[in-house]
């Protein structure tokens, strides 16, 4: 594990699209799956500063690693159209190069994954609960590859609040996510963190035990793992890391 703390969250997402444009520049096809959400924000406005328009972009494929849908709507989920709006439109990614994860090709998804070669980088975030990509406290196993997960009881509060504006008529019976066993199958990991609010999470995941209760605790036995914190987000940790 390699931690690296940065000033602000600027450094940080200055860091991370240095760190992401490095796999794309491999002469090969390269696997991406990547996050949407608030932190990487500023990572996406500068990849796509350095990555649209060119040719050596052909040869990198972007996967989400979650997906809710929107009840009674075909079409995107709320993943991709995030993910549209942060990156791929601005980018002009090709389509031909987003390999979408849904509710209805999940099972298939790992397999895929590994026909094509594997995923080359994971890049996520971190939950201030201590999740990563769908997998949230007490809703999926460690050993548990992509699957999909039964929204209900509060959870259904956290999505429509979340992820859908407060409606509540869009939240779905269920999502998917790749697993913790999926993610870690990934060649590398790359979490980024910014801010207090996501210190004790991230004490938790280098300073505590290894936790279904606090999942992306798993993360720190990954061989390739490298995270990006600012020093806020590092603030509560005890430890030298």
């Amino acid at each position: 594990m390699k931690l690296i703390v940065t000033e602000d969250v600027e450094q940080m997402s200055q860091l991370a699209a240095r760190h992401v444009v490095e796999y794309m520049l491999k002469p090969r096809r390269v696997n991406l799956a990547i996050t949407a959400g608030k932190t990487p924000k500023r990572m996406y406005e500068l990849l796509t500063a350095s990555v649209k328009g060119k040719d050596w972009l052909k040869n990198v494929h972007f996967y989400n690693f979650d997906e809710i849908p929107f009840r009674g709507k075909t079409g995107d989920g709320v993943t991709i159209t995030n993910l549209r709006g942060l990156f791929f439109t601005p980018a002009s990614i090709s389509e031909d190069n987003i390999q979408k994860l849904t509710v209805d090709n999940y099972h298939d998804h790992d397999a895929k994954i590994a026909q094509q070669g594997g995923l080359d980088l994971v890049v996520m975030g971190l939950g201030a609960d201590g999740h990563f990509c769908g997998n949230l406290p007490n809703t999926t196993h460690f050993h548990d590859m992509t699957t999909e997960v039964p929204i209900a009881g509060e959870m259904v509060n956290m999505v429509a609040h979340g992820e859908l504006g407060g409606d509540f008529s869009l939240v779905p019976d269920s999502y998917v996510t790749m697993g913790p066993k999926s993610i870690m199958a990934a060649k590398n990991l790359l979490l980024i963190v910014n801010g207090e609010g996501k210190a004790q999470a991230l004490k938790g995941m280098l300073e505590g035990p290894v936790t279904e209760q606090l999942p992306a605790s798993v993360l720190q036995l990954h061989p390739a793992l490298t995270i990006i914190a600012d020093k806020a987000a590092v603030s509560a940790l005890t430890q030298p890391h």
